[in-house]
Order: structure tokens, then C-alpha cells, then sequence
């Protein structure tokens, strides 16, 4: 028997299925499917979404802050620019970098360059709780990113302690009440033992044929990071799990969702809420605006996001006669630069229908990078080619960056599990090679999309691999 590598047992267990991909087509579902089916009600004792809006805002505030002076100042991430906002904003160049982090995690901010720009979600902040909420949620999904793990244990048990995570929050969400640490510790300890032992390959004695095999798979354990210096592999010590425990539990203190106390946890508000719509698989949206005739630009493809393809285009038909189409047209590709992903897209879809007279303006915006992918899928579908083809005039990396954005769409606006169903749609053949041209694409949006991918993919093996993405991208980034 030979070691893999973690990469190549990855791309060998987990093949994507090349299909040809519609542009937009799962963006635009993740908004259009939720009309079907009604939301489930929260447990009983919640607070209305404008308490739990409340609450996030508070434990976001210094990243607003921080986001809001960012977005003006440049980026505060260089130690000069960190001592300039901690003088400007009345906080410690360590609350800075904390909340500087937050804020890229929550998506309040975005780099572009070296330029820092205000995310959507900042836009709406004070406006829109369904935008505050979703940016919470995005913290949550990375507390691992935001409190550092010790650094004297190894990366491969903290990774297994990630992995237990969602577990101990259901007891804790099911308990409705403090948890003793003792009996979160000894839950800790139960499901990493499941975990190495649904992972653990090695042969049994009676099938290695060859002396070097025990040597061999000791290496392979090795290398996925299961024989670690803090653990041992065969049995697992309280002792031993404790320290990554606490590391947890204040790493999830740390995102405001869970309060600790002596010897015990209990979920805030916010956090029995979060583990729920994750239980629960749903998203919440804001409902469509009326009148969109009447509206803006942005209003109005707010409000025909949850239309299907045949209505909506009606809807901009409507809102184009209405206006001149150079204006029109004008406003439409202000909003497509916008930080929404779901309305870039939806913008092109509305210039569609204008068809010639945008043509012009179109093909200027196929030389902005964040446009370029729809500007030249619109200009091939105008010059005759079939929708299903028109992919073929985008390179790798356009058709990449194309991907990410649409999975940024899907994770703002749709649910789990079209998220893990986008995954087909990527013209990467195995997820290692996908990861690696996601990192490399630079699209500001990368990480978040890649937390949001791990916390919701049900394999903890390609989660594992998807949360280390996109550590590394967070860390290279920082």
C-alpha cells in the first residue's frame, strides 16, 4: 500500500461533475426557489429578527466602525494606516486589527487592490436587518478564523476540533439552557474518536503484504494531520482536548454566540438562532419591494430578484419604457459594479433586453475586471451564439472569478444547498484543482465564499480542505 497525499485522495474521492453552466442560472435559483415553500417558525422564545439585528450590530461594531473609516482612510491593515485609525476611532491598534478582520469576514469591506471598499452589506447596515443578520452569520461560519488556535498544537487536531464543533452547538441549542464543560468535553471527545475512525485507512494486519506498509500509513496518517503531537490516535485524553475545548468555546464567545460562565456554556440569542437556520436550512430574504416601475435601479432588480426569468423580463421592460435607454442603461452598469453579486448579475440580465442600444456601453465594461465574465457572455449571446455556448468565450480564469462571484450571489442570498450544488457548475474537473484557482483568481470575495462552502458541505473531508482554502487565502490576504 502507498501514501496519498491529503490533495490526491481528495481529487480522487471527489470528482466534480462537469455539466455546462448556465450563467447565473443557480444564483437567480437561490432566490426564486425560496417563494415555494413557507419558513419554518423559530423556537418558541426567540426574539423578533429586529432584537437579533440589534444584537448583531453590537457585537459588530467596532468592525463597522473600522469598515466605515476603512472605506474612506484605504486600508487600515499596514502598521502606519492601523495607528492612524486607532488615534481616529478611540481604539487600540489590536482592537483594529481584530475588527479589521471582522469586518472582511462579515463581508462589511472588501479589498481591491490596495484599496479597501465598503461591501453591500455596510451599504445596508442601518437599513436592512436581513443584511446585518447575514453578515453575522458569515462570522459565524469563520469564529476558527477570527480567535487564532494555540500554536503548539497541531494544525490536524485543531482542524478535527472544527469539525466537532456543530455537534456541541446542537446540544447546546437543544439543552435550551448552561452546559456543564465536562459534558462538552467528553461529547468533544467522543466524536473526534467517530471522526478518526470513519477517516482511518489503515489495512489490517492480516493484508499487509509488504514489511514498509504499517510505515507507509503511518505517513499517510501524518500527512491528514490524525497522528498529532497533542493527541494520541488510538485513545484520546480529556486532558489532551481540553486546552483545543477552550479554544472553542471562547473562539465562539469571541462571535457573540455563546456567553461562558464558571464551568459551563449557554448559546446567546443570536447563537441559538444561527445553529436553528442552520438546522433548519433556510435563508431569509427581504420581501420585493412594489412599484418597481417606479424605482430605482437597484430597487427595481431588488425587487424582480425572487421573479422568475419570464416575468422579471417584463418587469425591466416595464422600467426601460419608461426611460431613456441611455440613462437607463447608464444606471444599470452602476449598479452591476455595485458589491451585490446577485444584482451584477441581474443588472446584465436587464441589459439583455435592451439588447443593441447597450451594446456600445457593454462592450467598455468588458475591460472592468469585475464585469468583464458578463460583459462578454451578454456580447457573445448578442452576436448570435446560444446561451448554453457562450461560456466557451470566457478563459479559465474568467470563468473562474465567474464562479466565485456567482457563489457569493448564492451565499448572500440562497441556501446551503444550492451552494453545495453550485460546486458542479465549475469547469475545474476535482475540488483541489478548483480551490487552487480560486485562490489564485484574487476575486475580494474569495474567502467568505469558501467559509460559507465548508459550513455548509455535509462531507467533512472536502469541508476540511475548503476551510484550509480559505485560511490560506485569510492569512496570505492579511
Amino acid at each position: 500500500m502507498t501514501s496519498r497525499k491529503p490533495d490526491e485522495q481528495l481529487a480522487r474521492n471527489s470528482r466534480l461533475r462537469l455539466v455546462r453552466p448556465r450563467a447565473f442560472a443557480t444564483a437567480r435559483r437561490a432566490v426564486t426557489t425560496r417563494r415555494t415553500r413557507p419558513a419554518p417558525r423559530p423556537p418558541e422564545g426567540t426574539p423578533p429578527r429586529q432584537e437579533l439585528a440589534r444584537q448583531a450590530r453590537t457585537v459588530l461594531g467596532d468592525a463597522v466602525r473600522i469598515a466605515r473609516w476603512a472605506s474612506v482612510a484605504r486600508t487600515p491593515e499596514a502598521l502606519p494606516a492601523r495607528e492612524r485609525a486607532a488615534a481616529e476611532l478611540d481604539l487600540t491598534p489590536d482592537q483594529i486589527r481584530a475588527g479589521w478582520d471582522r469586518a472582511r469576514l462579515a463581508g462589511l469591506v472588501e479589498l481591491h487592490g490596495d484599496t479597501a471598499r465598503p461591501g453591500w452589506r455596510l451599504h445596508a447596515w442601518d437599513r436592512d436587518d436581513s443584511a446585518v443578520l447575514r453578515g453575522w452569520v458569515a462570522l459565524f461560519d469563520a469564529w476558527s478564523l477570527v480567535h487564532p488556535a494555540p500554536e503548539d498544537v497541531a494544525p490536524g487536531a485543531v482542524a478535527e476540533v472544527v469539525e466537532a464543533v456543530p455537534q456541541l452547538l446542537s446540544l447546546l441549542q437543544l439543552s435550551a439552557g448552561p452546559v456543564l464543560v465536562p459534558a462538552l468535553l467528553d461529547l468533544l471527545r467522543q466524536r473526534v474518536e467517530e471522526l478518526r475512525e470513519e477517516r482511518c485507512e489503515v489495512p489490517a494486519p492480516d493484508t499487509a503484504a509488504d514489511p514498509a506498509e504499517p510505515a507507509a500509513a503511518t505517513d499517510a496518517l501524518a500527512t491528514e494531520g490524525l497522528a498529532t503531537e497533542g493527541l494520541a490516535t488510538e485513545a484520546l485524553a480529556a486532558e489532551a482536548l481540553a486546552p483545543l475545548l477552550g479554544w472553542a468555546l471562547e473562539g465562539l464567545a469571541a462571535v457573540g454566540a455563546l456567553t461562558l460562565g464558571e464551568g459551563q456554556a449557554t448559546l446567546t440569542p443570536l447563537g441559538n438562532w444561527a445553529v436553528w437556520v442552520k438546522l433548519e436550512q433556510i435563508c431569509v430574504a427581504a420581501q420585493s419591494p412594489a412599484g418597481n416601475i417606479e424605482q430605482s435601479a437597484e430597487d427595481m432588480l431588488r425587487g424582480c430578484a425572487r421573479l422568475t426569468p419570464g416575468p422579471a423580463r417584463a418587469e425591466y421592460r416595464a422600467w426601460l419604457a419608461a426611460r431613456t435607454l441611455g440613462s437607463a442603461v447608464t444606471e444599470l452598469l452602476a449598479v452591476a459594479r455595485g458589491e451585490d453579486a446577485l444584482l451584477r448579475g441581474l443588472a446584465f440580465e436587464a441589459l439583455r433586453v435592451v439588447g443593441a442600444p447597450a451594446e456600445a456601453e457593454v462592450r467598455a465594461a468588458a475591460e472592468e475586471p469585475s464585469l468583464r465574465p458578463y460583459a462578454l457572455l451578454w456580447l457573445a449571446e448578442y452576436d448570435g451564439a446560444d446561451p448554453d455556448d457562450a461560456q466557451d468565450v470566457l478563459t479559465r480564469e474568467e470563468a473562474t472569478w465567474l464562479w466565485v462571484d456567482t457563489a457569493a450571489a448564492v451565499a448572500d442570498h440562497g441556501e446551503s444547498t444550492l451552494l453545495v450544488r453550485h460546486l458542479e457548475s465549475a469547469v475545474q474537473g476535482t475540488v483541489p484543482a478548483l480551490l487552487d484557482e480560486v485562490r489564485a483568481v484574487g476575486h475580494p470575495r474569495t474567502v467568505q465564499v469558501l467559509v460559507a462552502l465548508a459550513a455548509a458541505h455535509p462531507d467533512p473531508a472536502l469541508a476540511k480542505a475548503v476551510r484550509r482554502a480559505a485560511f490560506q487565502v485569510h492569512t496570505g490576504g492579511a
